[in-house]
C-alpha cells in the first residue's frame, strides 16, 4: 500500500490542451492517456489524494472515469470541483455525485497529512501564485506556517517553488507522483 498525490487532470477538458502545452490531439486521447498512466502505477490497494479539478467538460463522461481509476481517492477541491466549498451553498449539494463516482473521502480547505514522520499541508492552491499572472483566490490559500505544501492549481508553472511542491499532471509526465518521491524532494535528495 502506497500513497500517491495529483491534481489537475481536467477531464473532458479541452482547452486545457492548448493552455498547458499538453502532449494530446482530442480530450479522448488525453483523457484515455491520463487513466492508462494512472492505472499503470496505481493499485487497488494504494491511495490517492487528488489535490483538485479532476474534471471539466461534459460531467456524465467526465464523472464516469474516476471510478475506472485504481486505487481509494481521496479529493481535495478545488476551484473547478463542482463541491469545492469556495462555490457557496451548492458545493455541498454536489459532494455525493463525487462520492458516487469514486471518492471516498472529500477533504474541504488545507489539510495536514502525515508523510514519513514528516508534518505537511494539502491544498489545491499553493502559497502564492497561480497560472495565471495574477493570484486568484486569494481567500483560500494556505497560510504558510513553515510547512512544506504538496498542492496543484498552478499547471506546467513549476515542480517545486521555494517549500511548494506541484504535484499537477502537468510537471509529473500526466502520472500520480508517489509519496516517496515527495519525501526525497523535502529532504533535499530528490530531483526538483
Amino acid at each position: 500500500m502506497s500513497d500517491y498525490f495529483t491534481s489537475d487532470q481536467h477531464f473532458g477538458h479541452a482547452n486545457i490542451i492548448g493552455y498547458c502545452g499538453r502532449p494530446f490531439r482530442s480530450t479522448g486521447e488525453m483523457d484515455a492517456g491520463l487513466l492508462a498512466r494512472w492505472n499503470a502505477v496505481v493499485g487497488p490497494d494504494d491511495t490517492v489524494h487528488v489535490l483538485g479539478d479532476i474534471c471539466m467538460g461534459r460531467r456524465e463522461e467526465s464523472m464516469a472515469l474516476i471510478n475506472r481509476l485504481a486505487g481509494h481517492k481521496i479529493l481535495y477541491p478545488g476551484n473547478h470541483d463542482r463541491c469545492w466549498y469556495g462555490h457557496g451553498a451548492r458545493a455541498k449539494a454536489a459532494e455525493p455525485e463525487y462520492l458516487e463516482a469514486g471518492f471516498e473521502e472529500i477533504r474541504q480547505g488545507t489539510c495536514h497529512l502525515e508523510l514519513g514522520g514528516r508534518r505537511v499541508a494539502v491544498s489545491h492552491f499553493p502559497y502564492r501564485g497561480d497560472s495565471g499572472d495574477a493570484d486568484r483566490f486569494t481567500s483560500h490559500r494556505p497560510a504558510d506556517a513553515g510547512l512544506w505544501l504538496l498542492h496543484g492549481h498552478v499547471h506546467e508553472k513549476w515542480r517545486v517553488l521555494d517549500r511548494m511542491i506541484n504535484v499537477g499532471v502537468d510537471v509529473w509526465d500526466f502520472t500520480p507522483v508517489a509519496a516517496e518521491r515527495l519525501l526525497a524532494i523535502m529532504d533535499g535528495g530528490g530531483p526538483s
